[in-house]
């Protein structure tokens, strides 16, 4: 096959148990070389059984799928030699120290920690300091970062990160997601799967997924700017009230809790005056209304809903 693509899947279908429980059905997209993309989706709808169909670690009962134009079932050696993967979960030997697990990995892909630490530098320099410490003690932030240097260390042509910051706090996911900036700027093609929607507008291109399915592929830019309509923010002193009589309203069209307000979307033209005089009859106060731009979590709702 022509290598087109960093990677590109067909119609991937993966189950699992007797009973054939679908994780994976009928997936196709495809991630652009040196692009960042983002496998987008709550626990449990498929981007891990994806990671581990293209890293080579499971196999599809159908479809087919590439990375760098190798074939993940034929050419499953070759691709472990071109690929870094990260997984969701801290992989990496506890009882080992900082240093011991980046020449393991390095050893594993027959190569030296000088050889390529010119890519690693900028990570490593912040796990330095503690080299000599039980990778099993790091912190949530240190982990991930030498998780990704052993995941860079043989320079992959495309690398997967599985869900990298979850349970990491907030300083360190913003880290980390910079570090991806650099890495992509290195022209390495970087897939990313992540639970966090405000995560979505940090990739070049990103597919919504739910029940391994694909729901919409396209630019962060594109999903936002092709909500339908304009949407509302709504605040009352009493949420609960505020969405139940919300859905009883006839111009109403869809209405759910987002933080301290409720997002909703009107059939017609919007009307303030009588909707706040509605609110008030149902034992509202404190009223607030604002129209915003839609998230990529306000479309992914409105792709469920459809």
């Amino acid at each position: 096959m022509e290598n087109l693509y960093a990677i590109e899947l067909r119609n991937i279908t993966k189950t699992y148990g007797r009973e054939k429980q679908v994780a994976v059905d009928a997936v196709s997209f495809h991630v652009n070389k040196g692009e960042l993309f983002g496998l987008i989706g709550p626990d449990g709808a498929g981007k891990t059984s994806i990671f581990r169909i293209l890293t080579t670690l499971l196999l599809a009962e159908q479809g087919e799928a590439w990375v760098e134009g190798l074939e993940v079932k034929k050419d499953y050696r070759e691709i472990r030699k071109i690929v870094g993967y990260m997984p969701g979960k801290f992989s990496l030997y506890p009882d080992l120290t900082v240093a011991e697990n980046l020449d393991f990995f390095a050893t594993v892909f027959d190569t030296t920690v000088a050889e390529n630490y010119e890519l690693i530098k900028e990570i490593y320099v912040q796990i330095e300091p503690f080299k000599t410490r039980r990778a099993g003690k790091l912190s949530g932030g240190m982990k991930q970062k030498l998780a990704l240097c052993c995941a860079l260390i043989h320079k992959p042509r495309v690398l997967f990160l599985d869900e990298p910051t979850t349970g990491v706090d907030p300083v360190s996911r913003k880290e980390f997601w910079e570090m991806l900036k650099k890495l992509k700027m290195q022209g390495i093609s970087i897939i990313v799967s992540t639970p966090y929607m405000d995560e979505a507008s940090l990739c070049d291109r990103i597919a919504l997924i739910q029940h391994g399915r694909i729901l919409s592929v396209d630019t962060p830019e594109n999903m936002t700017g092709n909500y339908p309509g304009q949407l509302y923010a709504v605040k009352a002193d009493q949420m609960y009230l505020l969405l139940k009589s919300l859905r009883k309203y006839p111009e109403v069209l869809d209405c759910y809790a987002f933080g301290a307000h409720a997002h909703v979307s009107f059939k017609n033209a919007f009307e303030a005056a009588p909707l706040k005089a509605y609110l008030r009859g149902e034992g509202l106060s404190e009223i607030e209304m604002k129209p915003i731009p839609a998230s990529i979590e306000d479309y992914f709702i409105k792709l469920l809903k459809t």
